[in-house]
Formats: structure tokens, C-alpha cells, sequence
């Protein structure tokens, strides 16, 4: 093992994607990150499907595309955490474990003994990552908490979409579970911090992580001019509240992207445009001007964007540094040059046959590169594997956890339990 967290271990209790995302990215980063699932169900986005990964006849799997979006890398023991034996066996692998995630519901750990000053007990080097919809304190600390709730709950919706006044205006979900992520990259942020800060007194510690948090605090650059101005943020559908032109337009065969950040670019616009005198204007000339007269300034764009097609005028405008880019399907997104140089797409065997493909991490590091160990588990595809080799379980114990329902192991994985 050469990655960057491959001292690490990390004892994974989350579902669902915040959490699993949070542990996907240090399980690619090096850590050896062991996901604990409920027997026979296990993560509920497991069953999120269609569409499901398919086996080597083409038939699905038990496993949603869902589910394997975000749990590469990682180790599944299935335990039922319910069962006090289940339980011990959580608090045998927390001794050997530098990280704790969680996403259960406030205080619904604690009633089966692995809260965190339980744990902190038996490993006070353990960081503790606690994920929840509103944090653990506060009016609504025991609410459950969901992507879509937080989007509108934190005001992101009510910036995201086109104008009430326009057609098809009003609030808009953004397609991806974006506060899930968001809050997931603000748990690997943390835990980083607080095992960096371990260094200086060995000593772990409690992160609270909620979606609520996380979505407000994307919204900073928003909410900052509502501190400023006191004009509360509308949506502005796909033009910028502060910069214009910088927006989708037609063209001849469909739409794309131009975005102007300074005057000189406007300027070079307009040239390519053969709208030399629109860069002069004086309505024109500055970003605050641009922004007052924005309606009349894009009706005239627009009248020559639509003459032309898409290609026509990235081409010619990414040949004088004008930003703008085609707006493409996720088809077109793995077709694209740059995406096919960078390998952002990542194949891998799965245990059930055939083949698990998911999205390369973004992260680029010179010494200690992301490496693509395992594909997305089987469920308690390592159950076996992992009490073995960190607990020292015989066979025999290891049958017999399973014959009580303590444990799950999968049906028929055809992929070497070993890591």
C-alpha cells in the first residue's frame, strides 16, 4: 500500500451517499475503510435501482449503480448492531480503528453502546465523525434530515431555477443530492484536520457534520451580499447576478455557454460577434453598465448567437480566450477529449461478475496517487476476511456468528476476499 492514508483505518457506519461519499474519498486516498452493513439488507442504496450493475451475462445484480457511485474501495462486514454481540464486535474493531463515521439519527447509536464517549473509552486516539441533517444540538438536532429538505430549507432553492416570471420559473432542486456531497467533502475535511491535530497530543475528537451547515454555507457568496446590501438573493436562472454577458445562449443547433468576467473579454466578444460597436457603447462599456442595461444588451447578442452553431462559436471564441464551452450530455462528457486524457472513467471487476464503473477521483498527487484497489463490495463480501485477520476469529467462531444473525457473508462472491 503507497497512498496517502494507507496508515489509516477507518471504521465506516454510514449509508445512503454524505457519509459513503465522505469514506470513498479517504478509502481513495489510501485508507483501509470497513463498511458496516445490516445483514441481509445492508446500505439502503444498495436496493436504489434501476439501474443496477450488471453481471458477466448482462442479467443486474443485487447492487444499484447508486450504491457503487460511492462505495469503491472500501471492505462490507455485515453485522446487525442491534445484537449485543454485534455490538461488541463494532467496539472490537473501533480499538483498532483511527476514524468513526456515522450517520445514524441523534442518539440512536447510543442506545446500542457505540456512542462516542463509549467509544472514546476504549480509543481516545478516535476521531469521530457524526453526520446528521441539523447537527447534534438544537431545536431540530433530533429531525432526520434528506438532500432535497436541505436544498430548501437552506436556500438554495430559492436561487436555483429560472425567474417566477419567466416561463417555467419557480424553485429548482439542483439534479445532483449536491448538500449530500458538499457534506461529505466537508467530513473528509474534518477528519483530516482532526488526525493532523492528533499529532500534537495523540488525542482524538468529535466532529458534528450536518447538512443544514454545509448548504448554507455553499450559499456564502449569495448570502454574503444579503449581509451587505440587505437585498435578499433571487434566481436568476442560468445569467449571473453580477456579471453580463455571462449565460447560455441559442445557437443555430442548440445552446451553449459564454461567460464574460472583465471588460477586455466583452470587448473581444463583440469582435467575433462582427459587433464591434457594442464593446464601445457606452451603455455597454463597464460590468456595472453591462448590468444595468442587461435586457437590451442580450436580445442583441443573441440575435447573431442564433446565425451560427455551437461549434462555430466556441471554436472561434476560444481562439481569442473568451470562455465559453457546449453545454453536453454525460454521453458527450466521456466522448470529450480532455475527459478521455484525464481517465475519468474507472472499470473494475465486480465480485458478481461483470464489470463496476464509476467516476475517477479528482484528486492528482505526485507521490502518493489515488489507486483503485477494490471495486464496490458484495454485501459482507469481507465479513470473513476482516474478523480474521483484526479480531483473530477462527473459522469456526466466524460460522457460528453467522449461524446466529450476528453476521452476514455473501452468496457465491466469485472475488478473493483478501484485501
Amino acid at each position: 500500500m503507497s497512498g496517502a492514508l494507507s496508515h489509516l483505518r477507518v471504521l465506516d457506519l454510514s449509508r445512503i451517499l454524505a457519509g459513503p461519499w465522505c469514506t470513498q474519498m479517504l478509502a481513495d486516498l489510501g485508507a483501509d475503510v470497513i463498511k458496516i452493513e445490516r445483514p441481509a439488507e445492508g446500505d439502503d442504496s444498495r436496493h436504489w435501482g434501476p439501474p443496477w450493475v450488471a453481471d458477466d451475462s448482462g442479467d443486474p445484480t443485487h447492487d444499484s449503480s447508486y450504491f457503487t457511485s460511492a462505495n469503491r474501495n472500501k471492505r462490507s462486514l455485515a453485522i446487525d448492531v442491534a445484537t449485543p454481540a454485534g455490538q461488541q464486535l463494532v467496539l472490537d474493531l473501533a480499538r483498532q480503528c483511527d476514524v468513526l463515521v456515522e450517520n445514524f439519527k441523534v442518539g440512536d447509536l447510543d442506545r446500542y453502546g457505540l456512542s462516542y464517549d463509549d467509544i472514546r473509552a476504549i480509543n481516545p486516539g478516535i476521531v469521530y465523525c457524526s453526520i446528521t441533517g441539523y447537527g447534534l444540538d438544537g431545536p431540530y438536532a433530533k429531525r432526520p434530515g434528506y438532500d432535497f429538505m436541505a436544498q430548501g430549507e437552506g436556500g438554495l432553492m430559492s436561487i436555483n431555477g429560472h425567474p417566477d416570471d419567466q416561463p417555467g420559473g419557480g424553485p429548482v432542486k439542483v439534479a445532483i443530492a449536491v448538500t449530500d456531497v458538499l457534506t461529505g467533502l466537508n467530513a473528509t475535511v474534518a477528519i483530516l484536520a482532526a488526525l493532523e491535530h492528533r499529532h500534537l497530543d495523540g488525542k482524538g475528537q468529535r466532529i458534528d457534520i450536518a447538512l443544514l451547515d454545509s448548504i448554507v454555507h455553499f450559499g456564502s457568496n449569495q448570502i454574503v451580499g444579503m449581509f451587505a446590501d440587505g437585498k435578499v438573493p433571487r434566481r436568476w436562472g442560468n445569467e449571473h447576478p453580477n456579471l453580463a454577458p455571462y449565460q447560455v445562449f441559442r445557437s443555430s443547433d442548440g445552446h451553449f455557454i459564454v461567460g464574460t468576467g472583465n471588460d477586455a473579454q466583452y470587448r473581444r466578444l463583440c469582435a467575433v460577434l462582427g459587433r464591434e460597436e457594442l464593446g464601445t457603447d457606452p451603455r455597454f462599456r463597464t460590468v456595472a453598465d453591462r448590468n444595468r442595461n442587461r435586457p437590451i444588451l442580450i436580445e442583441q447578442l443573441q440575435a447573431v448567437m442564433q446565425t451560427k452553431t455551437t461549434k462555430h462559436w466556441v471554436d472561434r471564441l476560444g481562439e481569442v480566450n473568451v470562455p465559453s464551452a457546449p453545454i453536453n450530455d454525460y454521453r458527450q462528457v466521456f466522448e470529450h477529449p480532455q475527459v478521455q486524457h484525464r481517465k475519468l472513467r474507472v472499470d473494475q471487476p465486480h465480485g458478481a461478475g461483470g464489470t463496476a464503473s464509476t467516476v475517477a477521483n479528482p484528486i492528482r498527487l505526485s507521490q502518493t496517487p489515488v489507486e483503485y484497489r477494490l471495486a464496490p463490495p458484495l454485501l459482507g463480501e469481507h465479513s470473513a476476511a476482516v474478523l480474521s485477520e483484526l479480531l483473530g476469529k477462527s473459522r469456526a467462531e466466524i460460522e457460528a456468528l453467522a449461524r446466529d444473525g450476528v453476521i452476514g457473508q455473501p452468496p457465491g462472491s466469485t472475488r478473493d476476499n483478501d484485501r
